[in-house]
């Protein structure tokens, strides 16, 4: 059923959600576990809450998604699932051969109280991890935070369990690139590679979720960054995290443990986001900025003049990830868009909510913002006040399609298209594809409004 059904009338909600704007933490958790080379993702819990996590990764990567899980029954929610992850550990190790399990724990392990550490430590002592071989875990339950924050959970993880401190620094710079695409994290670790820069990246999906099609199947494909190179980020120069709320916890918790210091960025969506990237890698580590990246900051710079008359003061609505709402939304009010509705359905906070008041203070309409709302409540507002774009996951396309408005695909999940694995939205290459991307929205609906008279060629 589609969603014409939605009325104009907003009354106040507490205790209920209509169309979330966000998902689960086990699947962030499980997604930033698959960034590590050789890991299996493993959810302590039914296979239910398994099946749904590896479904919704799969449908938006179009790739097999891995994992394990403890498999509950009857029995394991009553007496707890010690028995099964003791058991899990034994068959995965035995079966599969990873070089890591990665458990991640669901509502029915949280409510039971299951302590994974505990259980952990018995199955070393009990010579069910192999030398060589790991366990890392995070505590994910899914009726707290969203996925966001178990990919951040995940990713402190990795910190907490390999980051080793050093006597001496070596040069390597660490990135923590947040909830992004593969393509993405591609594209930082390229323009950082661009200057010279050597890198730790993680966790890093890229070659995992977006390999190519060899004819053989690899459980564990040759991209993902390795425990060695884990262990070397207490020893780097600096971090560089990107999204506050996906990377800041593992950026903090490496500068804690190892003294590594961090500096936090908005996700380099956009121009001025990522000269910001660009500058705090070259003050960082001391390197020049190369004339590459200057020539693709300015093919940027060339289709915002040439564009500019077609996103002046265009209405849009976004829905997305608190990072990626972020930067999304300064990036359109560099163009001199009009971000009218923000939407996130993860509750970041209140100086998350401040900071993108700000980013919005100078757009010359009313501007309506909820953290921790949901696509329901946008939906009432745009059927009160319509815009002329919309950017958000692929349930926006059901608002798109009802209310007739242009709409680009951006963030988690797209489970309706191909191309976010391998096209990055990050960087001035990047920038240069969103903007295309808004662009065709938006000129394809002049197109199609447009009458005999006002049909041009040239636009």
């Amino acid at each position: 059923m589609l969603l014409r059904h939605t009325t104009t009338e907003i009354k106040d909600r507490t205790a209920l959600t209509v169309n979330p704007a966000k998902t689960c933490q086990p699947i962030g958790a499980m997604y930033a576990a698959l960034g590590i080379h050789g890991c299996m993702p493993h959810s302590h819990g039914s296979q239910g809450c398994y099946a749904y996590h590896r479904s919704a990764l799969t449908r938006h990567y179009k790739e097999p998604v891995i994992a394990a899980t403890s498999a509950f029954t009857e029995g394991a929610s009553v007496f707890g699932g010690q028995a099964n992850l003791m058991q899990a550990i034994d068959n995965i190790f035995s079966v599969y051969n990873p070089d890591v399990i990665a458990v991640h724990t669901t509502c029915l392990s949280e409510t039971i109280g299951d302590d994974i550490p505990q259980i952990v430590n018995k199955a070393m002592a009990e010579g069910r991890v192999p030398a060589g071989k790991y366990v890392i875990h995070a505590n994910t339950p899914s009726y707290a935070g969203s996925h966001i924050t178990g990919f951040a959970g995940m990713t402190k993880a990795m910190v907490d369990y390999f980051a080793e401190t050093a006597s001496a620094r070596t040069k390597t710079v660490n990135l923590i690139p947040g909830f992004v695409e593969p393509s993405d994290m591609a594209e930082i670790r390229r323009m950082a590679a661009e200057m010279g820069l050597e890198t730790i990246m993680f966790p890093d999906t890229s070659g995992v979720l977006n390999g190519p099609m060899t004819g053989k199947y690899r459980m564990y494909p040759p991209g993902g960054v390795t425990v060695e190179a884990l262990r070397r980020t207490g020893s780097s120069l600096g971090t560089v995290a990107l999204g506050h709320l996906a990377s800041g916890d593992a950026a903090r918790a490496l500068d804690v443990k190892c003294k590594v210091p961090c500096q936090i960025l908005d996700l380099p969506i956009g121009l001025g986001a990522t000269d910001r990237f660009v500058d705090t890698l070259h003050r960082m580590a001391g390197v020049n900025v190369p004339d590459s990246l200057t020539f693709e900051r300015g093919q940027m710079v060339d289709i915002i003049a040439d564009m500019h008359q077609y996103f002046y003061n265009k209405r849009v609505g976004l829905v997305g990830d608190p990072d990626q709402l972020l930067a999304l939304t300064k990036f359109l009010v560099s163009l001199d868009m009009a971000p009218v509705y923000l939407v996130t359905g993860t509750s970041a906070g209140k100086k998350f909510e401040k900071h993108l008041r700000a980013a919005v203070a100078g757009v010359p309409h009313e501007v309506q913002i909820k953290v921790g709302g949901d696509m329901h409540l946008f939906h009432q507002w745009i059927k009160q006040a319509p815009v002329d774009l919309l950017i958000g996951n692929s349930y926006v396309k059901y608002i798109a399609h009802d209310e007739d408005i242009p709409y680009v695909r951006h963030g988690f999940p797209i489970l309706d298209r191909v191309g976010h694995s391998y096209f990055p939205t990050v960087g001035y290459r990047g920038g240069m594809r969103l903007l295309e991307k808004i662009l065709d929205a938006l000129l394809d609906r002049k197109d199609r409004d447009a009458t005999d008279i006002t049909f041009e060629l040239v636009m």
